[in-house]
């Protein structure tokens, strides 16, 4: 039979749909178990058992209801309209307290669902519960004060429909272009798909339109942290901190701004005091703990970090905090525990996640090779899904950049930019060894040692833009480094100078150790041909699986799956011989097992090819006294082991995959 003849899926849905508006319950329960009986999507099958219990409550056969509401939350548990059905089928069948329990549960993963609040609001005052009935009644009435169109794009975004969220909120705020709550919704979609700029010219436009929106000012500065805009964060959490100025939160976002900022004694101070006030908020001991970690007094964050976990329990980021020391070892009784949580069907996903990873580093530390592979696999599995990361969307960057970026482009336009010698910049893949390098550099006292800065990121995310022209796939940027103004460049190298000024301290130079800046050299050499970059490299096997043990805070979306990061290393090396065919000399390549064979010699090549007389504090790093945020900051603070080069071979009967792709037999 010719499919082409089938009515879609949507139009099938909305006819059952339609069945039941006009009470044709039994006919709608027929239909619905017909094309269930046919599909194979997972999406489809929810939806069609969904339509069947709210169906089956209407024809009062509550209990075959509540069956087929389990069958949709088999699928996934945490779908809320589906706890909210629930819930009304619990009231039906006169089960209050399991009927409370569902719609609590459909708020906690959807809190604009109107009809849950109102249940819960009746509930709460039978159970004499008036502080909840309060709570609920507040931000149901928030809810109702919003547009029907955004209450809709709120619904959408709490489901992960993100792209319909953004294309519903959009299309209100063309018809309502100064709609604050509308543009901080945008916003956070914005953030969500990682759209920052977007995110934050929308927030810092309604700021100027509405100074004294909290919530707005709110997101704009969890914004500029994340963005490592730090000075500018400080500022806004000053005015928050007028208006509100016992607010826990803004004074915890304070500190880390200051700890962003290098201000660690401040930001400490500043997080103590938090924890004195409130000391029952396991998140307040976590910062607590990073910032005692980035300061070097690494016993102090260990009790912090479990603290953090003691007072909850599921709390994945304390563990993994832990883990990621390095040199923390866990007990039986945490190895234990961290079992125990990932098992909880309440658990968050990133705790989940968290938790398989800190347990792969609690069996690696004791060599139970196999368990702690499939704990890290477990971790990769669950954050590759969630990020849905395209490894071919960094090879069409690679391309592009091979494309564009060619010897003429260079030839044309090289001397075009600020001529500053200020930058270091260490590239590479993470893992590779740049904190070491960077640890090494740092000790000299000619260099100043910052942290992995965006700015060059950021720059890159604003050249390339969003639109695409008709009929070509190609973003603006690089393409367009060969047709913008040539002022430009001198422009763009003076705000990289003057936005990581804040950084810095008091010497001439100074590093940016952002790995991913290996994709944009061609850009960092025109706005800043007097620049210096050191590529930081380690062998492929070592490197790709150090970076699969390590769950980043974000942008390495490629580490979570063997193959991609295979593929990633093979875009690196194929960019960076790129740059040295059309750039000649402009890249150091360090290799790390050099620097761990031959410390001294590496030390003095280094410093050569930056211009800088030998100091032995750089062959004595581990003896410098700096902050330092990255997973490495500890193992730096050592002497140079040699333990490292060759951890991987332990896993190596798993690791197939990325051998294939790496082609090493």
């Amino acid at each position: 039979m010719d499919n082409t003849s089938q009515p879609s899926i949507e139009s099938q849905l909305k006819s059952i749909q339609k069945l039941i508006q006009t009470t044709k319950f039994e006919n709608a329960i027929q239909q619905s178990k017909q094309l269930l009986a046919q599909s194979e999507n997972s999406q489809d099958n929810i939806e069609l058992w969904y339509l069947i219990a709210v169906a089956q409550r209407y024809a009062k056969t509550l209990t075959l209801a509540l069956n087929s509401i389990n069958e949709l939350l088999n699928i996934d548990s945490k779908h809320s309209r589906a706890n909210q059905e629930k819930g009304f089928i619990y009231l039906a069948m006169k089960e209050p307290k399991l009927a409370k329990q569902s719609f609590e549960v459909a708020v906690k993963l959807n809190p604009s669902l109107v009809a849950s609040w109102q249940a819960l609001i009746h509930l709460y005052r039978d159970d004499k519960q008036q502080a909840d009935v309060q709570k609920a009644a507040n931000h149901l009435e928030g809810l109702k004060k919003l547009p029907p169109a955004l209450l809709a794009v709120t619904e959408f975004m709490h489901e992960g429909k993100l792209l319909k969220a953004e294309q519903l909120c959009r299309h209100f705020l063309q018809n309502n272009q100064r709609h604050i709550d509308g543009m901080c919704m945008l916003a956070e979609i914005g953030i969500e798909l990682k759209i920052y700029d977007d995110a934050e010219f929308l927030l810092a436009s309604a700021l100027e339109l509405q100074p004294s929106h909290i919530h707005a000012r709110s997101l704009y500065l969890n914004l500029l942290i994340r963005l490592g805009k730090y000075k500018t964060a400080v500022q806004q959490v000053e005015t928050l901190l007028e208006a509100q100025p016992d607010n826990l939160s803004f004074k915890i976002a304070k500190a880390s701004a200051l700890t962003g900022l290098g201000e660690i004694e401040a930001a400490i101070e500043l997080f103590e005091q938090v924890v004195a006030e409130n000391d029952q908020v396991p998140g307040f001991h976590l910062q607590l703990g990073h910032a005692l970690k980035t300061k070097g007094e690494i016993d102090n964050a260990i009790l912090s970090y479990q603290k953090a976990y003691q007072l909850s329990p599921t709390y994945g980021d304390a563990y993994w905090s832990l883990a990621n020391t390095k040199t923390y070892r866990f007990s039986d009784n945490e190895i234990a525990q961290m079992q125990t949580q990932q098992h909880s069907e309440d658990l968050a996903l990133i705790d989940r996640i968290q938790l398989h990873f800190a347990t792969g580093k609690a069996f690696e530390d004791r060599k139970d090779y196999d368990q702690a592979f499939n704990s890290y696999q477990k971790g990769n599995e669950l954050q590759h899904a969630h990020s849905g990361f395209d490894i071919t969307k960094i090879e069409q960057q690679v391309a592009q950049q091979i494309k564009y970026c060619t010897r003429e482009l260079f030839q044309l336009r090289g001397k075009l930019g600020l001529n500053a010698p200020d930058p270091i910049f260490i590239v590479g893949l993470p893992r590779a060894g740049s904190t070491l390098l960077e640890q090494i550099l740092a000790s000299h006292r000619q260099v100043d040692g910052t942290m992995e800065l965006h700015n060059i990121l950021g720059l890159a995310s604003r050249l390339r833009g969003r639109s695409k022209s008709q009929g070509d796939e190609e973003a603006q940027y690089p393409k367009n480094l060969a047709t913008i103004t040539p002022d430009y460049f001198k422009r763009f190298g003076q705000q990289f100078i003057d936005e990581t000024q804040v950084f810095r301290d008091k010497a001439p130079l100074f590093i940016d150790k952002m790995p991913n800046n290996f994709l944009h050299i061609g850009l960092i050499k025109l706005i800043l041909p007097n620049a210096k970059i050191i590529d930081a490299r380690r062998s492929p096997m070592a490197c790709c699986f150090s970076g699969f043990k390590q769950l980043f805070a974000e942008g390495q979306d490629f580490s979570y799956n063997l193959e991609d990061i295979g593929r990633y290393y093979q875009a690196y090396l194929k960019l960076m011989s790129h740059w040295e065919d059309v750039l000649p000399g402009f890249v150091l390549t360090v290799n790390h097992e050099d620097v761990v064979n031959d410390l001294e010699t590496q030390v003095r090549r280094m410093l050569n090819f930056i211009g800088l007389e030998f100091e032995q504090s750089c062959v004595d790093f581990h003896k410098t006294k700096r902050n330092i945020k990255t997973p490495s900051s500890e193992q730096v603070r050592q002497p140079i082991y040699k333990s490292a080069v060759e951890q991987w071979r332990n896993f190596e009967p798993h690791l197939g995959p990325l051998k294939k792709v790496l082609e090493i037999d």
